[in-house]
C-alpha cells in the first residue's frame, strides 16, 4: 500500500507514509489524530505529533472543530488535494475538481459521529491486521460511493441501492508460500437505525452475492459467484443489539448465518 514518492515542499521532505496519511484523508474525509496513530504512525505518539504538525504547517493538512462540542478532526487542505492530484496519486478514485473537492470535505452534522465510528472501526480493524505477521491490508476505503450497489429485492418495485461504509480486501501468506485474499464490507451501526433496516442490508449483501453482482464487478460471470465470496462485519454497539439482529439472521428465508460478521464496538478511543 505504500507510495514511492518523495518531495521537497515547503521545507519538508515529503515521506511515502505522508503521501499514504494524505490519500487516506482524501478517501475518508475526516480521522482524527488517535485514528492517524494507529493508522499511519504504528501508535508512536511523539513521531506522529511531529510529522501531523509539520504536515500542517505546510497547510496540507488542518484540524477542523465544527462546534466547540464536536471532536476535533483532520481534513486534506485544497494544497494537500492539489498535490495529489498533480503527483499522479489519485488515479484509482473518480475524477473530481477542486470545487468538488471543496464540496465532498463538508461533514454535516449529522453525519459526522457516524463517519467517525467508521474510522474507528477501520483503525481497530487495521491495528488487528498488523498484529498477525501473515496478514498484512491491500485495500481499505470507506468513501460508500467507491463500492455501492443496487440489487433487486423480492416484492419491491425498483432496485435497492446500498452504500457500505467500508471495503476491505487482506492478503494472507500461506504457510506453503502462497497468498490468499479474504474480502469484507464493513457496516457500523450507532444504533440510530431499525433493526429491520440493517436485516434489509444483510439481505441485499446476500443477494449481491448470490446474483453474481460482487462477481460481475470482479469481471467475472454472475454465474461464477461462488469464487468471488465475501463477508460483511457489522459494528453493533451492544450484546443486546448482536443478539436481536442475530435472531433475525437466523429466522429469514433464506437464512443468514455466516456471510455476515457481528461485532461489538469496543471503546478503542476515549
Amino acid at each position: 500500500m505504500g507510495i514511492s514518492t518523495m518531495t521537497e515542499l515547503d521545507g519538508i521532505q515529503l515521506q511515502p507514509r505522508d503521501y499514504d496519511l494524505l490519500k487516506g484523508l482524501f478517501d475518508s474525509r475526516i480521522m482524527t489524530t488517535k485514528h492517524a496513530l494507529v493508522l499511519y504512525f504504528d501508535g508512536k505518539k511523539e513521531a506522529a505529533k511531529k510529522r501531523l504538525q509539520k504536515l500542517k504547517a505546510a497547510r496540507l493538512i488542518n484540524d477542523s472543530r465544527p462546534k466547540p462540542y464536536e471532536p476535533a478532526f483532520l481534513q486534506l487542505t485544497p494544497k494537500g488535494f492539489r498535490l495529489l492530484r498533480e503527483e499522479g496519486l489519485l488515479c484509482d478514485y473518480p475524477s473530481i475538481s477542486e470545487v468538488q473537492f471543496k464540496r465532498r470535505s463538508y461533514v454535516s452534522p449529522l453525519t459526522l459521529r457516524h463517519e467517525l465510528a467508521v474510522m474507528d472501526a477501520k483503525a481497530a480493524i487495521v491495528q488487528a491486521v498488523n498484529e498477525k505477521k501473515s496478514l498484512s491490508i491491500a485495500e481499505f476505503s470507506t468513501w460508500p460511493i467507491l463500492y455501492q450497489f443496487k440489487v433487486q429485492q423480492r416484492g419491491k418495485p425498483t432496485p435497492t441501492l446500498l452504500k457500505p461504509d467500508g471495503f476491505i480486501r487482506i492478503h494472507e501468506k500461506e504457510s506453503g508460500g502462497g497468498l490468499s485474499e479474504h474480502t469484507f464490507f464493513l457496516e457500523v451501526d450507532r444504533g440510530t437505525e431499525t433493526l429491520d433496516t440493517l436485516l434489509q442490508k444483510a439481505i441485499c449483501y446476500n443477494l449481491y452475492y448470490r446474483t453474481g453482482g460482487f462477481a460481475k464487478r470482479n469481471g467475472a460471470h454472475d454465474s461464477q459467484f461462488k469464487e468471488y465470496p465475501f463477508r460483511v462485519i457489522m459494528v453493533l454497539k451492544s450484546e443486546q443489539r448482536i443478539r436481536n439482529i442475530e435472531k433475525l439472521l437466523k429466522s429469514n428465508n433464506p437464512p443468514i448465518i455466516s456471510q455476515i460478521i457481528l461485532v461489538k464496538k469496543e471503546a478503542i478511543f476515549t
